[in-house]
């Protein structure tokens, strides 16, 4: 595809809305995705090109929130190593197999998630007592979401966040915090397996990696000043375009 002066700005301006969008609530790909195959990319090429701006945004995102607190690095070590085995195990196996099954349950989970969260009004807020043990959290939840990033994708940063606030009791503010460690280590996986398979255009993805970093850089910095009265109805908003999307996509289209 020949890259005008044009094309550009819009590869660029679609990645600082990602950013924006993803660093505060996930959902980002709903943006960069549907531009980068709306230009004739091809489908393969345009999900390996969208993991490697998605990933400078991510870890801008992850940056952030850690430098201001809200994520002690050294805490998510477990969660990074199972992500990362279960992102190896669902990039290997969707060369394998047709994700189909996942496109039409995912939209009915975040369903589920929506309305929880729409209805538990005083959920992230403030920190609660986690649940269930934190390492037994990670090495459960590390391994089924770094697996469906790998696999499928939609939605991960949804389910990381929602889980966090429910079984770890987290703020909304380290919750997204953490989700945007463990989607780096997963994006990082899928990009290296997009990478191996020739399906990453580089310009493309530099171009709206710029704009990613930009908005990522806004959004997370953002989130952190404003919490969760800020987060929370940005999130419910996202995870409900989301499921219009993936209902649209999966059973209307």
């Amino acid at each position: 595809m020949q890259l005008t002066y044009e094309i550009g700005l819009l590869l660029f301006f679609s990645g600082v809305f990602a950013g924006f969008i993803d660093s505060i609530a996930g959902g980002g790909g709903l943006i960069s995705l549907p531009v980068l195959l709306s230009l004739g990319i091809n489908p393969q090429v345009a999900l390996g090109t969208n993991k490697l701006q998605a990933t400078f945004g991510v870890c801008t995102a992850a940056i952030n929130f850690t430098r201001k607190g809200n994520v002690i690095l050294k805490e998510c070590g477990l969660g990074i190593l199972t992500t990362f085995i279960g992102a190896v195990t669902g990039s290997f196996i969707i060369q394998q197999l047709d994700p189909q099954f996942l496109g039409r349950l995912v939209p009915f989970l975040l369903l589920f998630v929506f309305l929880y969260m729409a209805f538990s009004r005083k959920l992230g807020y403030v920190d609660r007592k986690a649940k269930i043990n934190t390492s037994v959290y990670y090495i459960i939840f590390g391994v089924l979401l770094g697996f469906y990033d790998g696999f499928f994708g939609p939605g991960t940063g949804m389910f990381w966040a929602a889980s966090l606030l429910f079984f770890l009791g987290h703020t909304f503010t380290k919750a997204v915090g953490v989700t945007k460690i463990m989607n780096f280590t997963s994006n990082l996986v899928a990009l290296s397996v997009f990478t191996l398979s020739g399906n990453v255009d580089i310009r493309i993805g530099v171009i709206m990696a710029v704009g990613q970093v930009i908005g990522a850089n806004s959004g997370s910095r953002m989130a952190i000043r404003k919490g969760a009265g800020f987060i929370r109805p940005v999130f419910l908003f996202i995870v409900l375009v989301t499921i219009a999307q993936l209902f649209y996509r999966n059973f209307l289209r």
